[in-house]
This record gives C-alpha cells, structure tokens and sequence, in this order.
C-alpha cells in the first residue's frame, strides 16, 4: 500500500510539472500541505436510538418502561435506527514552522466507511466543502449519520445492540469503538481537486495522517 500511494503521489507531480503556471517548488508544497493534514475522531453528540435520548442515560435499566417497550419493539420489528453526529477532528500543521507556510486547506470532499466494532456499517460523504486554517489549527467536521443497528448487529440480543448504542451515545459513551475510514479530496488552487491515493483509518485515540 505504502508503495502504491508514492507512486500515485510521483505520477501527480510529474504530471503538474506539465502546467506551465507550475513551478517545482509550489507544486511540492502543496502536496506537502495536503499530506500533512491529520485526522483523529471527537466526540458523539446528539445521539438517538428509534428516537429515544441516549446522552443521559448509562445503563439499559435506565430506559423508563415506554421507551424500552419503543426500543425493543423497534428491535423486533428488525427496524432500529441510530442517528448521531460524529465529530472529525482535521488537524493541519501547516503554521509558518520550519520551512512550512501558513496555508489553509479545504476539503472539498471526505469519502468515507463507517465501522463499528471494526464491522463496515454505512458509507458517505461531507454534505459541503470545509476549510482547515492553516497556523496549526484544528477544525472539527461534524458528520451526520444515521445506522440501522438491527441491519448490521441483528445476530445480536436487543440487550447486547442497547449496550453498544450506549456505549457510543450514553452518559459515558465516546467514539473508542468507531472507526472512519476516509479518502479525502483537496481543493487547490494550482493543481485542482486532488483526491488522496489511499484511505486513512481514523480512530480516537491518536491523530493520523
């Protein structure tokens, strides 16, 4: 994979080369601005399960008697869907450092692969471009999504998919058992729209790149 993606990166730039309007060293350092952005997933908010609030709730007993009746209903029916924002952190180290310039970059576009559990669950894409400020800045992305936990964990107990939605979207829950695998396109204002060579898993724990 690794040995791939240089490639594709070599192929870019010696077909940019062909632009009149670029020079060598604009050219290495806009990809080098694209490369060095870092993604790491944030926090999930404004998580529902067939409608019923998670974020104050820390167990399944904590389900008043209507709702679990609604949840498990929803279970049985093999309908339960799960709506929740997923908050991409976008980190670009681009702060005027070492050699770098200070440059902003925009996404015009994040493909991505939902994985819960490391199960592919859902698949889209950000609903507009998003600018990452350059100066070291962090810019978080919020995704909507909305998953069907019955389609993708139906071989589980109602018990064990209300403990998973918890576990995301409850009092405690966090993005520890996600991960976004993303295949981001760049806007640029020499080469265009660069789509990146590979896709990047991104998870909670660490920034990637």
């Amino acid at each position: 994979m690794k040995k791939q993606r240089s490639f594709n990166w070599t192929l870019l730039v010696l077909a940019a080369m062909l632009l009149p309007a670029c020079s060598i060293k604009d050219i290495t350092q806009t990809l080098n601005n694209i490369k060095s952005l870092q993604y790491k997933l944030g926090a999930v908010d404004n998580y529902r399960l067939a409608g019923v609030r998670l974020d104050d709730k820390r167990s399944v007993s904590d389900f008043s008697a209507l709702d679990a009746l609604k949840l498990t209903r929803a279970f049985t029916s093999g309908e339960l869907p799960a709506t929740f924002t997923l908050n991409l952190l976008a980190h670009n180290p681009n702060d005027g450092k070492e050699g770098r310039t200070s440059t902003p970059v925009t996404l015009n576009s994040i493909d991505f692969r939902l994985y819960i559990d490391d199960k592919q669950t859902i698949q889209g894409d950000i609903n507009s471009p998003v600018t990452v400020p350059g100066g070291g800045q962090t810019q978080t992305i919020p995704i909507q999504m909305t998953v069907d936990l019955a389609r993708f964990f139906g071989d589980k107990s109602y018990e064990d998919v209300a403990r998973l939605a918890l576990a995301l979207g409850g009092v405690e829950g966090s993005a520890a058992r996600l991960t976004l695998d993303i295949k981001p396109t760049v806007e640029t204002s020499i080469l265009g729209k660069v789509t990146y060579p590979g896709r990047i898993k991104v998870i909670d724990k660490e920034f990637r790149q």
